[in-house]
């Protein structure tokens, strides 16, 4: 069991059961397409090396491709570092009340979203492909009654056992509170969440 001291909207007695993110090849997939983004280009131009020097040679040709240069590779560094920081800073927060979703979309905007376990449905898992089967990771996507409103989990490590125990707090939420406990109660206050 975690300890998560801040969760948004915290009720009372609840504990955090699951803690997730996107399994690690995510990280080892950033890393390849970062290198070869930059790798390759630099290859290119060992490889040309004395036509490179003599367009950068030329009065005009030269600085048009230095500052070309310049943007891709700057490009390419920004691009890495928004989706290593997307990586990061998606997780997906099971407790033993509900799901809680944190998304982040590009640099500046984050989706932060919660489900209560006895509004779920279906909680369905899948790995599709030799690497995902290989190393065991997965989507995990849990679905209310309502078709529009589901939660994706992407990538996670062990999406079978993660679909498990969603499925097992979702039946332990249920002989506490009772079917449907949480359609008949009153909706909690909104409140701000600072991230």
């Amino acid at each position: 069991m975690m300890n998560l001291d801040h969760l948004p909207n915290q009720q009372k007695d609840e504990k955090a059961e699951l803690f997730l993110r996107r399994h690690w090849i995510a990280v080892v997939q950033l890393v390849f397409m970062f290198f070869l983004t930059f790798i390759l280009p630099i290859l290119l131009l060992f490889a040309f090396r004395e036509t490179v020097l003599d367009w950068l040679s030329r009065p005009l040709l030269g600085p048009v491709l230095a500052v070309l240069l310049s943007i891709y590779f700057l490009g390419m560094w920004v691009i890495s570092f928004v989706e290593l920081t997307d990586y990061y800073l998606d997780t997906w927060i099971v407790t033993n009340e509900r799901v809680i979703s944190i998304e982040q979309m590009g640099l500046f905007k984050r989706v932060a979203s919660e489900l209560h376990l006895a509004d779920i449905q279906d909680v369905t898992s899948e790995m599709s492909g030799v690497l995902e089967t290989l190393l065991s990771y997965g989507d995990v996507i849990v679905q209310t009654s309502s078709a529009a409103i589901k939660f994706h989990f992407k990538a996670i490590d062990n999406p079978e056992q993660v679909k498990h125990q969603i499925l097992r707090l979702v039946e332990q939420d249920r002989a506490r509170h009772g079917p449907g406990a949480m359609a008949r109660q009153a909706p909690p206050p909104v409140q701000e969440i600072k991230l």
